[in-house]
């Protein structure tokens, strides 16, 4: 993809008469700014080079129409000559190029600064939210020793419902899963469609019920009228300041969460979740990265280690907790998303927990009931 070509000189000229300005500038005064440096330009070369300009100087470059694209769901930069998209069916490499690494590196640490955090040699790499939504992570040279990386996770464009997500049968089953109440994890490898599927069930919620949204980054999107959301927040450059999700989800026991849900499970919150479950707070839900519904125990044990309960504890904690396991999945060459199983989950007599199949929803077909399937429909009666 083609821009016009803009001199790195006449950037930061215009960057400099800008920022004297102030505030946000508007297309219009880039283009004066632009003709106040550089008079030889025609008025159609100064208006296209004034929108890559405006693009370079406050929006997000060459990347501007990727994001701009309804399907795609991230953007991955690798390189000056090497940018993909995630469009939901799979990584597909673009045309869109930079001029150098240097252009790279600008960008990233422009976005960094946006959200008011530091990108540079002593800080190589960052993770944070952008206006919007948007999740930037980037990572310099020589952490990155082919040049800087850069990855935009978008937030959902739209809403989904279960029937837009999952045929027939199985959003039915989903949505009794929540009206009944049951504690669930959301379980799929990277890009399955977790928290898509999430809001999706979130929005399927009695809209009495108080929802407490836990997220490290507002990816949330449920249809739904009693949302509340806490988001965490990094240290400042003092290393200090901090605010995990594991702060949140306790001050989320002090607000009257009908359900309490956090966005991804991934640390020593886990034992706070669970704890909460097992102490009449019963709807609530997350996601976990966990590649089969086999490894969810395993993960759950590993994230609770470090808080020091013993794994037979553990355990104990996640069989009188969670009820149920939804596991998304997708093709290894990067397919559609879809809904893999619905798994209980049940205390073997070792004394570990082990997930037995529901349902099972194949590729094509009907879905197939598995061994927890009686059971299953006998959970699904326990409330109204």
């Amino acid at each position: 993809m083609r821009r016009a070509t803009v001199p790195v000189e006449l950037v930061e000229a215009v960057r400099l008469r800008l920022a004297r300005e102030g505030g946000e500038p508007t297309a219009a005064q880039v283009a004066a700014a632009l003709r106040a440096e550089q008079a030889v330009l025609g008025d159609a070369e100064i208006l296209a080079v004034a929108r890559a300009l405006r693009a370079d100087l406050i929006g997000a470059g060459p990347l501007e129409p990727l994001l701009a694209e309804p399907e795609v769901t991230d953007v991955l930069v690798n390189g000056p000559r090497d940018v993909w998209v995630d469009d939901g069916l799979g990584l597909r490499r673009t045309p869109v190029t930079f001029a150098d690494d240097g252009e790279v590196r600008r960008l990233a640490q422009r976005l960094a600064g946006a959200a008011g955090r530091r990108l540079d040699d002593a800080s190589p790499y960052v993770d944070a939210r952008l206006s919007g939504g948007v999740r930037l992570h980037a990572i310099l040279p020589p952490i990155a020793p082919d040049g800087t990386c850069l990855s935009l996770r978008l937030p959902p464009r739209q809403s989904f419902t279960l029937e837009d997500l999952v045929p027939g049968p199985g959003a039915a089953a989903l949505r009794a899963v929540v009206t009944s109440r049951m504690a669930f994890l959301v379980t799929g490898g990277t890009g399955t469609g977790k928290t898509t599927l999430l809001s999706a069930l979130l929005s399927a919620a009695d809209p009495r019920e108080r929802l407490i949204l836990v997220e490290d980054s507002a990816e949330l999107r449920p249809v739904h009228p009693h949302v509340v959301r806490l988001e965490t927040r990094p240290p400042n450059l003092e290393g200090a300041g901090a605010v995990t999700l594991r702060d949140l989800v306790r001050q989320a026991l002090r607000m009257r969460p009908d359900r309490l849900v956090v966005g991804e499970v991934r640390g020593e919150e886990v034992t706070d979740l669970l704890s909460a479950m097992n102490t009449g707070h019963d709807g609530g839900c997350g996601t976990l990265h966990a590649n089969t519904p086999e490894d969810v125990p395993a993960r759950l044990e590993a994230l609770a280690g470090p808080a020091g309960l013993p794994r037979m504890a553990v355990h104990s904690q996640i069989a009188a907790a969670l009820d149920a396991v939804i596991h998304m999945t997708r093709t290894p060459t990067g397919g559609p998303r879809r809904l893999s199983q619905i798994c209980l989950l049940r205390r073997h007599p070792s004394g570990l927990v082990e997930p037995i199949p529901a349902l099972t929803f194949p590729p094509q077909g009907s879905p197939v009931p598995g061994p927890a399937h009686d059971a299953f429909h006998t959970r699904l009666t326990r409330h109204p």
